[in-house]
C-alpha cells in the first residue's frame, strides 16, 4: 500500500522528462534576429554600413529611395533573403530581370555591392546581403529625414530566386486597393499598415510607363490635378521611345522623407493609378487623411511596419546561407 502511496506522489525529475518529450521542436532552420547579431562575429558592420550609405548618398540622391524599394519587392517574394539581388545566368532566370522589376535602380543595388565588398574584407564570410540590404534601408531612409526603426540582425541568404514567381507577389500600377491589399494580408500586413508603407513613395520616382495610362487618349484620368496632368504630359511625351523619363512619386518634396505624399493625394498629385486610389477607397481613406494632418502617427506606424517587414519569410541557417557575391549563390548552378 505504501509503495502505491510513492508511485501517486509526482517525480520532479520524470515529470520534467515527460515536459522535454512532449514540447514542441523548435528547428535549428528557424532565423533568431537580434540587433546585436554582429557585435562579436563582425564588431564593424554597423559603422561600415553607415559610412557607405552616407558616401552614396551624396553622391547620388536617389539611392534612399532605390534601396527602399528592392527592400520590399524582396521581401514581398519568397522573404527578406536577397533573392533580388541575383542575376541571372544560363540556368535561371532571376527576379530582378522579371518585367515588373526591370525599373529597380541600379543604384541600389551598387550600394548592396559596395557594402559587401567592404564587410568581406573586414569579416569574410560573415554578413549575409540579406542583412546588408535591411540595415542600408533603414540607414537611407533616417539619413533623408524618415523614422528610426530597429533592424534585428540574423537572417540568410536565400537558395532561390525565380522571375516567373515575381507576378502576383509584387503590387502593379493599375490594380485596385483589394488586389494590392491580398498581397500585403498574405504578408500579415493590415490595411492601416498597407497604407503606411505606400508612404515610402514620400520618396523616389516613377517611369512613365507605369502612369501614361492616366494622362492619354480617352481613358486619361480625369481626376489628376490639371496643372499636374499638364506638366506630366510635357514630361512623358517621347516616353515610347525613351523608356527612362521619369517623375518625383512626391512632386512638393521628392528628397525628402516626410508626409507630403499623403498630403499630395489629397490635391490630385498622386502619380500613380495605386497611389490615388488609397484616397478614393472607403477603407484606405481614413489613414490618407490622419497621416496627412499628423507626421507624427505616419512616421510612428511606418517605423513599425518596417521593423515587420524585415521579418517577412526570413531564412535560418538551414534555409539559406552566408552568399560570398550577392548577385550569385554560393552554388552556381542553383
Amino acid at each position: 500500500m505504501s509503495n502505491m502511496q510513492f508511485s501517486r506522489r509526482p517525480n520532479p525529475f520524470l515529470l520534467l522528462f515527460f515536459i522535454v518529450l512532449a514540447a514542441p521542436a523548435i528547428s535549428a532552420d528557424v532565423a533568431i534576429l537580434r540587433t546585436d547579431y554582429y557585435q562579436k562575429t563582425c564588431p564593424d558592420f554597423h559603422k561600415i554600413v553607415r559610412e557607405a550609405v552616407t558616401a552614396k548618398q551624396l553622391q547620388q540622391p536617389t539611392t534612399a529611395a532605390g534601396t527602399l524599394r528592392l527592400f520590399f519587392h524582396d521581401c514581398f517574394l519568397e522573404g527578406c533573403d536577397a533573392s533580388v539581388l541575383i542575376a541571372t545566368n544560363s540556368f535561371n532566370k532571376a527576379e530582378r530581370d522579371d518585367d515588373l522589376n526591370d525599373s529597380l535602380p541600379g543604384d541600389a543595388f551598387d550600394i548592396v555591392t559596395r557594402i559587401k565588398t567592404a564587410l568581406e574584407l573586414s569579416c569574410p564570410g560573415v554578413v549575409s546581403c540579406a542583412d546588408i540590404l535591411a540595415q542600408a534601408t533603414r540607414d537611407l531612409v533616417t539619413m533623408v529625414g524618415g523614422p528610426f526603426f530597429d533592424v534585428k540582425l540574423g537572417r540568410k541568404d536565400g537558395f532561390e530566386s525565380k522571375a516567373h514567381k515575381v507576378r502576383g507577389n509584387v503590387p502593379m500600377a493599375n490594380q485596385t486597393v483589394r488586389d494590392i491589399h491580398g498581397m500585403f494580408k498574405k504578408n500579415g500586413f493590415s490595411i492601416r499598415e498597407m497604407v503606411a508603407l505606400s508612404g515610402a513613395h514620400t520618396i523616389g520616382f516613377s517611369h512613365c510607363k507605369e502612369f501614361s495610362d492616366r494622362l492619354y487618349g480617352s481613358r486619361a484620368d480625369k481626376e489628376i490635378n490639371p496643372r499636374f496632368a499638364a506638366a506630366l504630359k510635357d514630361l512623358c511625351k517621347n516616353h515610347t521611345v525613351d523608356d527612362t523619363i521619369a517623375a518625383f512619386n512626391d512632386v512638393m518634396t521628392p528628397g525628402k522623407f516626410d508626409n507630403m505624399y499623403f498630403k499630395n493625394l489629397k490635391r490630385g498629385l498622386g502619380l500613380l493609378a495605386s497611389d490615388h486610389i488609397l484616397i478614393k477607397d472607403n477603407s484606405t481613406k481614413p489613414f490618407v487623411d490622419l497621416y496627412a494632418i499628423n507626421e507624427k502617427v505616419f512616421f510612428e506606424d511606418f517605423a513599425r511596419a518596417m521593423e515587420k517587414l524585415g521579418t517577412v519569410g526570413v531564412k535560418g541557417d538551414g534555409q539559406g546561407e552566408v552568399r560570398r557575391r550577392c548577385d550569385h549563390f554560393n552554388n552556381l548552378n542553383v
